[in-house]
């Protein structure tokens, strides 16, 4: 028995992939190919997609956002996940990867469910806002730019619904978020952003170490 969360080696990690990963083949081929980009580390862990199809399935999420796209890995598991008169909608920046996602969106048959908006993630979720469409998502997972992921906080509990559930990617940061007076804006807003959540009366809170961290924050 263990009072901490265990340190996964090599050798279980591997073990807990082959016991519950159920990843279909091409969520696979896609992973796979996105481990040849020079960003590679972009992509998230397959537990990670895993647990957010999960997720999209516990609280019966119908409409969801996502910031920070890349090559679609995380929005073809949640795209996945979703009922058929569900919806998902992806905030990125233009970028050769595009094409990628959208690729494996269409051969999943997900292209209707997936909408893909490129522009700058605030400035696309302002819009929102904007349609009138606050209070209105389930669900977003927010995996982009570091260093808004304060702003990125106040949009979410504007748009999504009361019990609607935003998730932060990277909170642990590689550890990094243990430095002292650190130099990198990255960082000090995953500081900043972990450090106010703690005590945010808004939200209920769980940080999960999953891949480099995982922060859920359910809306009140």
């Amino acid at each position: 028995m263990t009072t901490r969360t265990l340190n996964l080696d090599d050798s279980l990690y591997h073990y807990l992939l082959d016991v519950s990963l159920r990843e279909t083949p091409l969520q696979r081929r896609l992973r796979d190919e996105t481990q040849a980009l020079p960003n590679a580390r972009w992509q998230i862990a397959p537990e990670q997609g895993q647990f957010l199809a999960l997720l999209v399935k516990l609280t019966s999420a119908r409409r969801l956002l996502e910031v920070g796209t890349f090559t679609g890995y995380s929005a073809l598991c949640m795209a996945a996940a979703l009922p058929d008169d569900g919806s998902l909608i992806c905030c990125d920046i233009p970028g050769d990867y595009n094409a990628t996602a959208l690729r494996y969106w269409q051969e999943a048959g997900f292209s209707e469910r997936i909408e893909l908006r490129l522009a700058p993630a605030l400035q696309t979720l302002a819009q929102l806002e904007q349609q009138g469409l606050g209070g209105c998502f389930d669900l977003m997972f927010i995996d982009a730019d570091k260093a808004n992921y304060p702003a990125y906080l106040e949009s979410a509990l504007r748009l999504l619904r009361q019990g609607g559930l935003a998730v932060f990617d990277n909170t642990l940061w590689s550890g990094r978020v243990l430095e002292v007076d650190s130099d990198s804006e990255d960082t000090r807003a995953i500081q900043a952003l972990n450090c106010a959540l703690k005590d945010d009366p808004r939200v209920d809170l769980s940080l999960l170490p999953i891949g480099d961290g995982l922060t859920l924050c359910r809306k009140r």
